[in-house]
């Protein structure tokens, strides 16, 4: 027997977004898998969700920088999302 492939319902990325708008202005600490080997972790805040996708303010020494990631990056874990000590994990109820 093959492995079982579950499919995400239409409201998982949106339930995404509402677990995240909570922390909106929090400091948040991003791994994020850039593919070939390349992957960064830095420390940023969480500035604004949009029904897409979201945006983090990098604390650059010299310049303040934003990042970009899609609701589906987490979903697939190719970025992790940690508050404080809290790693936010989606799982569906």
């Amino acid at each position: 027997m093959r492995g079982v492939m579950y499919l995400a319902d239409k409201n998982t990325l949106a339930n995404i977004k509402q677990d995240l708008d909570q922390y909106i202005g929090k400091e948040v600490t991003l791994k994020a898998n850039r593919g070939r080997k390349k992957s960064i972790e830095r420390t940023g805040i969480l500035e604004k969700t949009y029904p897409s996708h979201f945006l983090i303010r990098l604390d650059e020494t010299y310049y303040n920088r934003k990042m970009s990631f899609s609701y589906a990056d987490i979903l697939t874990n190719t970025v992790e999302i940690t508050f404080g000590e809290k790693r936010y994990c989606y799982t569906a109820s």
